[in-house]
């Protein structure tokens, strides 16, 4: 069943291409959505697909970057928007 996911990803994922990672992973699995950067210092990814792509994106964040150090991935479920495509938003 396709599923829209908002998850919050905390710790060192500002400034080290981590935005990048996510829109590369998002793509690969073919999820549509969003990822940005919060003034908090975490990252916001809105995300649609099948749940368990979705899952397999969570676990992809928990990871992180090469250059990022991920300390707590957290997901609540939303309604679907249909989403086009995934971009990085600023």
């Amino acid at each position: 069943m396709e599923r829209h996911f908002n998850i919050v990803v905390w710790g060192k994922v500002q400034g080290v291409t981590f935005r990048k990672f996510v829109k590369e992973q998002a793509q690969k699995l073919g999820i549509k959505g969003s990822v940005q950067n919060l003034p908090n210092g975490t990252v916001f990814i809105e995300a649609e697909a099948e749940e368990e792509k979705l899952n397999e994106l969570i676990i992809l964040c928990q990871k992180g970057s090469p250059a990022s150090e991920v300390t707590a991935v957290k997901y609540s479920v939303a309604q679907m928007q249909q989403l086009e495509d995934f971009e990085i938003k600023e």
